[in-house]
């Protein structure tokens, strides 16, 4: 059995997006900032700091996004309304520099997943059960590569099994207690596992916020790139999804594999 020529088309244009995720990239053909070398821009101890603010903005973001949208079937995304809403706040920690990442990484990444749940729906997902929940949480993951990762290690299929149990377990946990207690281990776990990689694309947005000639209208620009980037990973994932809960998960990953 093989899946239709139009779902096949579908996955296709999924893999394009999801096995090339690089806003460094993005940033780069914007900007033309050679990315690797303005690292040496950032303060000493940087990449702590980042990775606490990309788990504490994970945290807000899965207590508040998700609950402003309902269960109400399939309809089409509101991309360019979350842009909107990520610009203005690019614009913000723009003109203030590094020192606005804490306060304006939660509040983008909020907008963000907001955004990514939107499209979930869009694709079909039943938002409200804890698994799409933290599926979309999953996008986060996969727009960042960890220096340790090796080729193995690096595919969407790859990292969707290495949060597997995590997500598996968070989702039990969410479905029985809900999140009043989000310092349960179960959930501080998924989320450091996401932030890991979640953190690879802010070290990457914190970057091009250090360049100072960048001001207020660099930030809005860089944020746009940030949402639109993971927009694309959202898309991609959900897509997948969607065809495996038509055609089932080993002949979407076999149709996938050939591509």
């Amino acid at each position: 059995m093989e899946i239709p020529a139009e779902a096949f088309e579908d996955l296709r244009y999924a893999k394009a997006i999801l096995e090339n995720p690089s806003l460094a990239a993005r940033i780069v053909n914007f900007f033309g900032l050679p990315v690797e070398k303005a690292f040496k821009l950032l303060p000493a101890r940087w990449s702590d700091a980042v990775t606490r603010a990309a788990q504490t903005a994970l945290a807000t973001a899965l207590h508040v996004a998700v609950a402003t949208l309902a269960d109400r079937g399939p309809r089409p995304s509101s991309d360019i309304l979350h842009k909107v809403f990520v610009t203005a706040t690019g614009a913000a920690g723009g003109a203030f520099g590094l020192a606005a990442l804490p306060i304006e990484l939660p509040v983008s990444t909020t907008v963000m997943l907001r955004s990514i749940a939107d499209i979930a729906r869009n694709e079909g997902e039943r938002i409200r059960l804890p698994e799409v929940r933290l599926a979309c949480l999953e996008v986060f993951a996969l727009g960042g590569r960890t220096r340790s990762d090796d080729a193995a290690e690096v595919g969407y299929f790859a990292v969707r099994a290495a949060l597997a149990r995590a997500v598996s377990e968070a989702a039990q946990y969410i479905a029985e207690r809900g999140l009043v207690q989000e310092g349960a281990p179960v959930i501080v776990r998924f989320l450091t596992q996401v932030a890991s990689r979640f953190g690879v694309a802010v070290s990457e947005k914190a970057v091009a916020q250090a360049v100072p000639i960048l001001g207020a209208a660099g930030g809005a620009v860089i944020n746009l790139l940030f949402i639109d980037h993971f927009q694309d990973m959202a898309r991609g994932h959900f897509i997948v999804r969607r065809l495996e809960r038509t055609y089932g998960a080993e002949l979407v990953r076999a149709a996938y594999d050939k591509i």
